[in-house]
């Protein structure tokens, strides 16, 4: 079964276009060093009657929408390898400059995850 690591995340949605450039440049590093899929998802509906929604959960703000990520792994120990060369590849500096991101990083939620279900 894969293993995934999942985030979910406020962004203002002025920022939308340029969250999407950077989310596409890191994706095509994840792919590269052996990421399985890499998919980032923006909110559509999100009016669910009788649980929870994702807005509530994250308490976005006036002007924000949600992303739902995640990245597909064939294991944790693959995604270890994946991630450790992501993290020492030099263009992720390029990518995501850590002081300038299109979002607050303090309020992403991010978790890794073994597949329970997979059809």
């Amino acid at each position: 079964m894969a293993y995934i690591d999942g985030f979910l995340l406020p962004l203002p949605t002025g920022n939308i276009e340029e969250y999407r450039r950077q989310a596409q440049a890191a994706g095509q590093l994840w792919i590269e060093h052996g990421a399985l899929a890499f998919q980032e998802c923006i909110a559509d509906d999100m009016t669910p009657q009788g649980s929870l929604t994702f807005p509530e959960l994250i308490k976005t703000q006036a002007g924000e929408t949600v992303v739902f990520s995640y990245i597909v792994f064939n294991s944790r120990e693959h995604r270890d390898q994946v991630n450790a060369k992501v993290m020492a590849d030099p263009r992720l500096k390029d990518v995501c400059d850590p002081d300038n991101m299109p979002f607050d990083c303090k309020r992403m939620a991010y978790g890794g995850f073994n597949s329970l279900v997979s059809l």
